[in-house]
């Protein structure tokens, strides 16, 4: 018999979608608040912890874990005697259909051979050996999905609107997150025997047309007036989360890149950001005035050596 259905992502606190680590952390963040040497005489800590540990005991093996993603509660019977599949219960039993017109298998202890599939199945499993090999009940098929954000989207985080099949989802779109990365939405997708199936939605992030994202950190030009590149100052550098100011010191050439620490894209389920990078470019002005230009006459006559 199947055990009373349990959700063991639930139980564990953790998505559809968690990696093994995932998985193993919130484990050992549970086991340690429920564990029975921790509240001794408590019969209901002690039942938490058996739970957590069945729980973890599936999801952290990968063959247990497909099954129970396949079949919910019937993952155990999968594949087992009775599931009507390869080496089933029926492989055991041979049928001797006798001569033309001769009754079959009339009589297993008092029982006709349509209650004998009956006591062994219940209701409706008439028909002949064929009705008994039953598939158990299999979640509906998932849904994917495709959503583009724009690169504020995924720095700041934001909920976007998407109708499927009629129905309107706010999808939560996490601060960093990465373009062709997929959010699961447990139980969104085909309705099935065994509940619905999950929407993977594939997040495509735009370009930007002043920042270049490479993993967690951003790369942005910045122009520098060349008399600052020279003498050395500051210049305000644009980040998405506001304008910071730079420190560019003297004879700084064109193309040197200077970092940021803490001013990039957010890492995901992680603390922190990532760094920015900014390339300096050096800008001339188009309209030099004639006092300007007496200037830089003189300062190039400067830098010449004197003629021999």
């Amino acid at each position: 018999m199947a055990r009373n259905y349990k959700d063991y992502y639930a139980i564990l606190g953790v998505e559809r979608g968690a990696t093994e680590k995932e998985i193993k952390s919130a484990y050992r963040k549970l086991a340690r608040k429920h564990h029975p040497d921790v509240n001794p005489g408590d019969k209901a800590a002690e039942e938490k912890f058996k739970e957590i540990s069945e729980a973890y005991e599936v999801l952290s093996d990968e063959k247990k874990r497909a099954k129970y993603d396949q079949y919910g509660q019937y993952w155990e019977q999968a594949g087992q005697p009775g599931a009507g599949g390869p080496g089933s219960m029926w492989d055991s039993f041979t049928f001797d259909y006798g001569g033309v017109g001769e009754s079959v298998g009339s009589d297993y202890g008092g029982q006709g051979f349509s209650d004998f599939f009956e006591m062994l199945f219940g209701h409706g499993a008439r028909g002949g050996p064929a009705a008994g090999k039953r598939q158990a009940p299999q979640k509906g098929a998932n849904i994917e999905a495709e959503m583009e954000v724009s690169l504020e989207d995924a720095f700041h985080g934001t909920k976007k609107p998407i109708t499927l099949n009629g129905r309107k989802l706010d999808i939560t779109i996490p601060k960093g997150v990465k373009n062709a990365q997929k959010i699961r939405l447990a139980g969104q997708g085909q309705d099935g025997q065994a509940g619905r199936g999950d929407l993977l939605i594939k997040i495509n992030v735009r370009n930007h047309p002043v920042y270049e994202r490479r993993d967690d950190d951003l790369y942005v030009e910045v122009s520098v007036d060349y008399l600052l590149a020279a003498l050395g100052g500051e210049v305000q550098v644009p980040t998405l989360g506001g304008r910071v100011t730079m420190k560019v010191p003297e004879s700084t050439s064109g193309g040197r890149v200077f970092r940021l620490p803490g001013q990039g894209m957010p890492k995901l389920k992680n603390e922190g950001r990532g760094n920015l990078f900014a390339k300096v470019r050096i800008t001339i002005p188009e309209n030099i005035s004639d006092k300007e230009r007496e200037i830089l006459e003189q300062l190039r006559r400067l830098r010449q050596p004197e003629a021999a």
